[in-house]
């Protein structure tokens, strides 16, 4: 330090430094200036109330549509389809989807999504007002309502890395999975199972009040909602783009076995899901009462690791956290193998349900930090074909390796399954490409070198996103 103090006293040409409250005073109001005000939690806070109210609503639909169905027809065909076009959307457009959502305003995409819900379920309320309700008219609503899921999640999930710190983005991905899985999958079949009681009319009346409630509250989000980029049109076809998302992922080491294992951990939930009704009751010989707290076991468990996820990746660091998924999706198929008590099952659907939130939220915080901006749509539609696109294809797999030798033996094939992707989880997610990735440990904030084959990393946080994208 003196010699820098000498070499500034024997520059002659050097202004008379100003005072130090002077300095300490524009210092002050220069960092005042440059620090934005932080949104982060209020955003949160909207994120996961919109997760909420839309996901609960969509869960309801799902129930609703159905039943509807079976007051048209006794085709067991007829009425299964209307079920499949509401997850039908997620394998033929969501990589189309992606693209939209990395060139368009994404709050907007949000409204326009609810926008087409509110439409849909206005026009079957008229309908079933009016008795006029066919099994065409809902196939052709469970496509838009399902083409319109694809668009709220895909865009929503974008979106925190604007509109979250960094420091906040593991807690808001928490929040907004824990309630994506528990409003979507347990609470809104619930909900849906008690509106429809009421009538179809009184369900379609809560489920459109739902989707506006979650329309207007996006009307509070503060930061920007479009991607990141130089202002100039992406260039190359649609076909092009989607091309260069999936290429993406797959040449970045670290996301590319994120997205097979979560293929194999989704292949098993679609088996689990598609079987277990008939396990409760034939194997368990199960009621009503105890086959809803069975699948509560699993909804319980997904809400307990939204709550405890920061602090197990405190305990435990983030790569045993996301290792926690597979040991308890393994649990989950495994236990109707091992015993058929009721505890022991649930047991397993609690530690498959915990651990798949888990594992959602640390990919996601994974996924924001190496992903660019200007990718993260195109990115979060394909991760999300593995996981949706797989539960069908282990529903359909469980069902024939069950018909062919048994129950116990589909369930151990898939139990199987999960334990073969623990050596290569454990080759690849490493600590070292975890800290990489998520930033962490001494040295700037660089991309990771470790986990990247050839690809231009992400970029740091402040930095644009590189122009070619």
């Amino acid at each position: 330090m003196d010699g820098v103090v000498a070499d500034q006293e024997s520059a002659p040409e050097a202004p008379e430094a100003p005072p130090v409250a002077e300095r300490a005073g524009t210092i002050a109001k220069t960092t005042s200036r440059a620090a934005p005000p932080d949104h982060s939690n209020r955003n949160t806070a909207v994120l996961v109330g919109f997760t909420a109210l839309t996901n609960l609503a969509d869960g309801v639909t799902k129930v609703v549509l159905p039943l509807m169905a079976t007051r048209l027809t006794d085709s067991p065909a007829q009425i299964a389809g209307v079920a499949l076009t509401l997850t039908l959307p997620w394998l033929l457009v969501a990589l189309h989807v992606g693209v939209l959502v990395d060139r368009f305003d994404r709050r907007l995409l949000l409204w326009l999504a609810d926008g087409a819900r509110m439409l849909v379920v206005a026009a079957l309320l008229v309908l079933a007002l009016r008795e006029a309700v066919t099994v065409p008219a809902l196939y052709a609503a469970g496509l838009v309502l399902g083409v319109a899921e694809v668009v709220a999640l895909t865009s929503a999930a974008t979106l925190v890395p604007s509109l979250v710190a960094p420091a906040g983005r593991e807690r808001a991905n928490a929040w907004v999975a824990g309630a994506e899985t528990a409003c979507n999958e347990f609470c809104g079949p619930f909900v849906g199972g008690l509106l429809v009681a009421a009538g179809a009319s009184v369900a379609l009346g809560w489920t459109g009040v739902g989707y506006l409630i979650g329309t207007l509250i996006l009307l509070l989000l503060v930061g920007r909602f479009k991607p990141a980029s130089d202002g100039a049109r992406p260039a190359g076809s649609v076909n092009q783009r989607i091309a260069e998302g999936v290429r993406f992922l797959w040449q970045q080491r670290l996301l590319r076995l994120m997205a097979l294992a979560l293929t194999v951990l989704s292949a098993c939930w679609g088996a689990w899901l598609a079987l277990m009704p008939l396990v409760a009751t034939t194997l368990m010989d199960l009621d009503t009462r105890e086959y809803g707290l069975l699948l509560s076991a699993l909804g319980a468990g997904g809400l307990v690791g939204a709550v405890t996820v920061t602090s197990v990746n405190r305990l435990l660091g983030r790569r045993w956290s996301m290792f926690a998924d597979l040991i308890g999706t393994a649990a989950m198929v495994a236990a109707p193998v091992l015993s058929t008590s009721l505890w022991v099952v649930a047991g397993g659907a609690f530690l498959g349900g915990m651990g798949g939130i888990l594992w959602t939220v640390n990919a996601r915080t994974i996924s924001q930090r190496l992903v660019p901006d200007a990718m993260l749509g195109r990115y979060n539609a394909a991760a999300r074909l593995f996981s949706w696109g797989a539960m069908p294809l282990g529903a359909g797999l469980v069902g024939v390796l069950a018909e062919w030798f048994g129950i116990r033996t589909a369930f151990a094939v898939f139990a199987l399954a999960t334990l073969v992707i623990i050596v290569p989880f454990l080759r690849t997610v490493t600590p070292r490409a975890l800290a990489e990735a998520t930033g962490q440990g001494a040295g700037p904030q660089v991309a990771p070198a470790a986990v990247t084959e050839g690809v231009p990393a992400a970029a740091p946080e402040g930095v644009p996103a590189p122009a070619h994208d």
